[in-house]
């Protein structure tokens, strides 16, 4: 049943154009014409070029560095849509900014991941689209309806063409967790590629740096994929490589996460690392001229206008899982 006309818009902020093209490839449609742009002081401008009066409009921004300002676009985008008498308005984040800021980790932390999702709803959206948000309960501080997909079922596909049962031991390989936090969204992968599961133990010091501690697991001889929603400054991730090789004896490492964040020194620390081969969807663009030769993007946009097509036509997405 469609609720909102038979009238798909698909308009983009600035920070993944590309992603939103191939979502309205995959549709079948234009992508919306629309200016985003600042001011000479830094305010956001937004300008939509066609009516979106009564139609069902979804709104494509990953909430990436700069993420204040893509997030600022995000908003104003809604805004505009919600002024101009949009039917139906759907955030399609396909990375949740701010999402690692999810408790208080101590006393007078904020909670922003709630604050932000707050702000969505308050510029007027009336539906979340995203994928593997860092806590899975953040679609709790939502009032409106928040649709979460799922990146392992691509990275199953990838994994089991690269390494078929049929010419690979599964024996062999482990699915690794890169900390404690991180063992549940693992284990579902490990059972879905028929491999063991194994845990890096590590400490964290300060922010974005951390000291392994142990390997909880056995990986001696076995090649092992470490698992993760994403991949920030990759210190944890580099050095739970490390521990792997060093510590637990394993013959090599590979990697994979949703999001590939890749901050400040990531890219060096990943082509300086144990790591064979890291694994990300693009729910972020990578740099241009990527200084590291061992990522491999993996296209999730086709996933994005599939969920869109069936919230258009208000069917479940649960097939997409």
């Amino acid at each position: 049943m469609i609720a909102y006309g038979d009238h798909i818009q698909v308009f983009s902020g600035n920070s993944n154009p590309a992603f939103a093209e191939t979502i309205c490839k995959e549709l079948g449609v234009p992508l919306g014409k629309s200016t985003v742009t600042t001011f000479a002081d830094g305010e956001v401008s937004v300008s939509l070029e066609e009516t979106v009066r009564g139609s069902d409009v979804f709104l494509v921004q990953s909430t990436c560095k700069p993420v204040n300002n893509h997030l600022m676009e995000l908003l104003v985008m809604i805004d505009a849509c919600r002024r101009a008498s949009a039917g139906r308005i759907t955030a399609v984040i396909p990375y949740f900014g701010y999402a690692r800021q999810d408790r208080k980790a101590k006393s007078r932390d904020p909670i922003s991941a709630r604050l932000v999702a707050n702000m969505i709803t308050a510029a007027g959206a009336d539906r979340v689209l995203t994928m593997d948000l860092h806590a899975a309960q953040i679609q709790g501080f939502f009032d409106i309806p928040v649709d979460h997909l799922l990146g392992n079922p691509t990275f199953v596909d990838y994994y089991m063409r690269k390494f078929p049962e049929g010419e690979y031991n599964h024996d062999d390989f482990v699915v690794v967790s890169p900390d404690v936090g991180s063992v549940g969204r693992a284990r579902t992968f490990a059972g879905k590629v028929h491999m063991g599961l194994a845990i890096v133990d590590k400490r964290r010091q300060r922010a974005n740096e951390c000291e392994v501690m142990n390997v909880i697991g056995d990986v001696a001889g076995k090649t092992c994929i470490l698992y993760d929603d994403l991949v920030d400054t990759a210190g944890s991730l580099c050095n739970a490589a490390k521990a792997l090789v060093e510590v637990g004896g394993a013959k090599e490492v590979y990697a994979c996460a949703t999001h590939g964040v890749l901050s400040g020194p990531a890219y060096e620390r990943i082509q300086n690392s144990v790591i064979r081969e890291l694994v990300i969807h693009n729910t972020i663009p990578v740099a241009p001229n990527c200084p590291c030769n061992k990522i491999r993007q993996l296209d999730v946009a086709p996933v994005f206008a599939h969920a869109i097509a069936h919230i258009h036509g208000g069917t479940s997405i649960a097939e997409l899982f």
